[in-house]
């Protein structure tokens, strides 16, 4: 809890402790990612990532894992009631998770840590900076200011069936989605990479993130089983591509969000992210859908 900067281990990246046994950090890759993992002591990893997580290795090594995804524009009590039963109740040492280990897990645990008493939002908050969750991220910041000790009784009338994966409901509604963050992308945009003043609400950062989420999301057998085979490779091969291009947009925004310096550089190499996402979505269209 002392440590100012986060701990990389093979396979692991960004973590950082927000109370004895609980850990915030990046997905663990593949068999390096979960040995580290072992040689922590872990038993119980949580992801609020929207990827589906590896079951499979996490069994191997005796781990349970618990599926309980996030927005990168926060999360609601429900959700926040669900982790914090989770963390209170499931074996310890815990690893949490999102895809970088920065933004969305930081956040969640320093939500969780509050509302368990562990920590103060203030104190909460220094340990999300020292996982380097940027300050563009409003909702996640906005999450563990609100939080607080929540009642013993109230975390016990929590659902406590904690899912090994959590499905979105289809391909169509995934893809849906996309074409509505795609689609505020281009509003923040048109107001210069800013929350246009007629949509306060907007969060170009979050939304970045939120599509290349749903990109990595998306490229898994289970999403693409109404796929035919013959096109099953090429559409994994679009996703791909489209989540990289996704993921560049949102360390550009990022980038944005942390100084005003070359931000008309940044602004055009953000312009020229969003362009390629949106031609490469237009041909898919063209191809699959119209």
């Amino acid at each position: 809890m002392g440590d100012e900067r986060p701990l990389d281990l093979p396979g692991l990246h960004n973590i950082v402790a927000f109370h004895e046994g609980v850990w915030s950090g990046s997905v663990p890759e593949g068999d390096a990612g979960f040995d580290s993992l072992t040689s922590l002591g872990v038993r119980t990893i949580i992801s609020v990532d929207g990827a589906l997580p590896d079951l499979e290795r996490a069994r191997a090594r005796g781990m349970r894992y618990v599926h309980l995804p996030i927005g990168y524009d926060g999360f609601d009590q429900a959700r926040k009631l669900e982790l914090a039963r989770a963390v209170r109740d499931l074996p310890r040492p815990i690893y949490i998770h999102c895809h970088h280990g920065k933004h969305r897990s930081a956040g969640a645990s320093a939500a969780i840590a509050v509302s368990l008493g562990w920590l103060t939002p203030d104190q909460a908050a220094a340990r999300m900076a020292v996982s380097g969750t940027a300050k563009g991220y409003t909702g996640l910041w906005q999450c563990t200011a609100e939080s607080a000790p929540i009642a013993a009784a109230l975390l016990d009338a929590a659902p406590a069936d904690f899912p090994e994966r959590t499905m979105p409901s289809s391909l169509v509604a995934a893809m849906v989605e996309i074409d509505e963050v795609h689609d505020r992308l281009k509003l923040a945009q048109q107001a210069g990479w800013h929350a246009p003043a007629d949509h306060p609400d907007l969060a170009p950062l979050a939304d970045a993130g939120r599509l290349a989420d749903l990109y990595r999301l998306l490229d898994d057998d289970a999403q693409l089983k109404d796929v035919p085979e013959s096109e099953r490779a090429v559409v994994r091969e679009w996703l791909v591509r489209e989540g990289l291009a996704a993921a560049r947009l949102e360390r550009v925004i990022e980038s944005m969000s942390v100084t005003e310096q070359d931000r008309a550089a940044l602004a055009k190499r953000a312009d020229a992210a969003l362009a390629l996402l949106g031609a490469s979505c237009k041909a898919c269209h063209q191809q699959h859908r119209d």
